[in-house]
């Protein structure tokens, strides 16, 4: 049984899908204007993992995750480099692909784009209107009537009241408002903005009805689960409901997901205060498998704090679990005997429970904190309980199960092959020459010279291995 925390019911709840053996998802996805940062990094690897759990346990997942490729950003992007909206997030988008994949997120179902779905956005807009929850004034601009809207406020826990009083953070500048809490579904181009005719004026629409209408296209009315980072629930998640409720009559999503933020040296990312970092510039200094491990060694709903002592533990740490598939591969190669034996058998049980210690981790809310316990205890039983004298079919069941637990928490176990530079090839050509000569000392001397420059050799039956340090 899969339990999720419902941030609707600030409870953890028990999974039931909509349709059984389906599950529908929907994940609020970045704004391209340039690079993506860390801190989206978080949201797409929390729910890429769930997405990759839920399949694990037999799930067919349709995952929607949108690009919102119309915004002030793009825009004024577009100015400052004297070319089209549609260039920048185009090229952006293309860009947040090439993280995704190094990052071993899979490809979602769909990737709709904002500026794709315009139409579907003037219908649910009209749809609003005609039952007397939106309005448009005379500029063009159309508003979402808040207060009309019975539920507004369940997701965030937020009393409509209160919010007149003290929440700004929805309140729109804008005299022709019936009401300060309305929002806008439908806004009046400007000048140089790209824009699309409606029958309230030329212009583009505000960012909360863009998922409302991709979600319903995609994925139906009512879905399963809606997710994305904490900062989203109000009022961009609040504002979703009460538009798909109003608009489609019935409940918008079941289960709500909410990852907590990143912070960088225990501080607030921010430009100004320069601990700004994209991931393209984290893959700079790292393999992005280590961002990725890094994020799933602390539970999605609590906040993490990111460091370069933090990743470098994280590299380490993931460094051993390469390493003992390493291991276990090289034993399976030279394995000589078939079939398990007794005391093999035995040992299997031992396997079997790693396995439930998985599952039960991730059955409750997604621990992947505590599922990469039971990883580490894999690695451990592969250093410890193998050896040369391993059966075949043993080795095979250790691997059978490494793989698919890591896999789905989207660790490579496979390292890839990386290319070395011509100087560094030479030199372990020249040290393989020493020892064959018996120059051990000059092998030695290699062997240190390697090292300083990040090489650490390692010699085994099977030749002389490499890894970066």
């Amino acid at each position: 049984m899969i339990r999720i925390y419902n941030t609707l019911t600030k409870t953890k709840d028990e999974f039931k899908p909509i349709t059984p053996g389906k599950v529908t998802m929907y994940v609020c996805g970045p704004t391209v204007y340039n690079f993506i940062h860390i801190g989206n990094a978080r949201p797409m690897i929390v729910f890429d993992t769930v997405r990759r759990y839920f399949s694990y346990k037999g799930y067919e997942v349709n995952y929607v995750s949108n690009f919102t490729d119309v915004d002030d950003k793009i825009i004024k992007g577009a100015i400052e480099e004297n070319t089209t909206s549609e260039e920048i997030s185009q090229r952006y988008i293309a860009e947040c692909k090439k993280d995704m994949e190094a990052m071993n997120i899979l490809p979602a179902t769909k990737n709709p784009q904002a500026t794709q779905e315009i139409q579907g956005m003037i219908n649910m807009i009209q749809t609003l209107i005609d039952k007397g929850y939106a309005y448009p004034v005379s500029d063009g601009t159309v508003y979402y009537r808040t207060r009309k809207f019975q539920g507004y406020g369940k997701l965030s826990h937020k009393n409509i009241d209160d919010l007149e009083g003290g929440h700004r953070d929805i309140k729109v500048t804008g005299d022709l408002k019936e009401d300060p809490l309305d929002f806008v579904l439908w806004k009046p181009k400007k000048e140089g903005e790209p824009s699309w005719p409606s029958p309230w004026c030329d212009g583009r629409p505000g960012w909360h009805i863009e998922c409302s209408v991709m979600s319903k296209r995609y994925l139906g009315d009512t879905i399963d689960i809606h997710a994305g980072g904490e900062d989203l629930i109000f009022p961009h998640h609040e504002n979703e409901i009460a538009q798909s409720e109003a608009a489609n009559g019935a409940p918008f999503a079941h289960y709500w997901m909410h990852n907590a933020f990143l912070k960088i040296n225990n501080e607030k990312m921010s430009k100004s205060l320069g601990n700004f970092f994209t991931v393209r510039e984290i893959s700079e200094k790292y393999d992005l498998q280590v961002l990725r491990f890094f994020m799933l060694t602390t539970h999605y709903r609590k906040a993490l704090n990111f460091s370069a002592e933090l990743m470098e533990s994280a590299k380490t740490s993931l460094q051993r679990i390469t390493t003992a598939a390493e291991l276990l591969r090289e034993r399976m190669a030279s394995a000589t005997s078939d079939d398990l034996t007794a005391s093999e058998e035995a040992k299997i049980a031992t396997l079997n429970q790693f396995r439930s210690n998985f599952e039960e981790a991730m059955d409750d809310d997604f621990n992947t904190a505590d599922a990469i316990t039971a990883i580490f205890d894999i690695v451990k039983f592969i250093n410890t309980e193998t050896d040369a004298d391993s059966s075949k079919a043993f080795l095979q069941a250790i691997h059978d199960e490494f793989y698919q637990l890591a896999d789905v928490l989207g660790i490579i176990l496979v390292k890839k092959e990386e290319v070395l530079d011509s100087e560094i090839e030479d030199l372990i050509h020249k040290r393989q020459e020493a020892r064959k000569n018996k120059d051990f000392a000059r092998a030695d001397e290699i062997r240190d010279q390697l090292l300083s420059m990040g090489i650490q050799l390692k010699d085994t039956r099977e030749g002389v291995k490499w890894q970066r340090v």
